[in-house]
């Protein structure tokens, strides 16, 4: 990437006649701008792109997402119609794969009416090739647009890319984090002049307690709350997973990813994926403030386990030339596995639901947190 990035030109105009941006607003404008937004017009992932996802990986992901819908499913009494929704869906992958494996339960099948929310119109073609088969479907740009009733929603890696607000603590209390203009014309970060009023009363302990220069990452609850409030009083439940740490606390987590390496983020706005890690213990927050009941969070390899991927990695494995028994397993070993490439432990698993479902497969209710956030 030698030519400037359209969206920088944008960006420094705006700079110079609004003042430095916060993070979250150029996160904001990087991912979703009308035209130059990373998100809008192109296909991020598998390897010609700059990321893949665990649906991509194997199979075996939207295999055992789809059998743990038709678990929860039951545990909902079996209500026929049954809204399946996935938020930010990629390729279509896990859902394709998902509903291949709820192909062996037809009453459910029948009774499914699926919805997939997506901002990316290249990404929507690919959904709707990839799910010609699919029964009762439809494309929505904000879950607010799904019709109401009882649901599944699947959300995977989908909240890390939502705009992530970052605050850095100095003597006079704690300053939004922005983008601003050096000396030489180049985009750098910077700090607001003065501080937010007040904003420490919220924060969790550990943040309060964090020294001069820490970095504190938060979303807004909009998002989180949305969620919840509707299986709260729709019934069903969202299955949450992501890049992230369990307990709140301070760390700079501001990243840009291309080709499968980190970038830097603050050099070629609108062609980099930018993102921030979630935080688990606040989203569980969120969800439990309107009324909903929280599951886990687990490290993803944990959760797959528990759903029995390593049987249907030996099933699929019996039946397949030696060569692709390798891929299998080299498949199974980055989806639960932690250490470099792995993706069992960065990333974790959590459950909302109405709170009349006491219990979701694979998850569990125990109180959030036990795990601290490396910056």
């Amino acid at each position: 990437m030698t030519e400037p990035a359209p969206l920088l030109t944008y960006i420094k105009k705006l700079i110079k006649t609004s003042g430095p941006l916060p993070v979250w607003r150029y996160m904001q404008l990087c991912l979703t701008h009308p035209e130059h937004g990373y998100y809008i017009a192109r296909d991020p992932l598998g390897r010609e792109g700059d990321f893949v996802t665990s649906p991509e990986v194997s199979q075996m992901f939207g295999e055992l997402l789809g059998l743990w819908a038709a678990s929860v499913w039951r545990m909902m009494g079996s209500p026929d119609p049954l809204r399946l929704i996935e938020l930010g869906p990629g390729r279509g992958t896990l859902m394709a794969d998902a509903l291949r494996a709820l192909r062996v339960l037809p009453p459910m099948y029948e009774s499914l009416s699926v919805h997939m929310v997506e901002i990316n119109p290249v990404l929507v073609e690919k959904q709707m090739a990839a799910l010609s088969d699919a029964p009762n479907i439809e494309w929505h740009t904000s879950l607010d647009q799904v019709p109401q009733g009882p649901a599944i929603i699947l959300a995977n890696e989908y909240f890390d890319v939502l705009p992530v607000h970052q605050m850095v603590r100095r003597d006079g209390g704690w300053h939004e984090r922005v983008v601003d203009i050096d000396g030489s014309g180049q985009l750098v970060f910077g700090v607001s002049a003065e501080p937010t009023p007040r904003f420490d009363v919220l924060l969790p302990p550990l943040v309060r307690a964090a020294p001069v220069g820490a970095i504190f990452e938060w979303r807004p609850d909009a998002e989180m709350m949305s969620i919840a409030t509707r299986v709260r009083d729709n019934g069903g439940a969202a299955l949450i997973i992501d890049y992230g740490h369990v307990r709140s606390d301070a760390g700079d987590t501001f990243q840009a990813i291309s080709r499968h390496s980190f970038a830097d983020p603050l050099k070629y706005p609108g062609r980099v994926d930018v993102t921030a890690h979630v935080d688990f213990e606040a989203l569980a927050r969120a969800a439990e403030d309107v009324g909903a009941r929280v599951h886990g969070p687990v490290p993803q390899g944990e959760f797959l386990r528990r759903l029995g991927i390593e049987a249907r990695a030996v099933n699929l494995m019996a039946k397949a030339t030696p060569e692709l028994s390798d891929d299998i397993a080299t498949a199974l070993k980055r989806l639960t596995e932690g250490g470099r490439g792995g993706m069992g432990s960065m990333f974790k698993v959590i459950g909302v639901s109405d709170p009349s479902l006491s219990v979701l497969v694979g998850l569990s209710d125990q109180a959030h947190g036990g795990g601290i956030r490396t910056p």
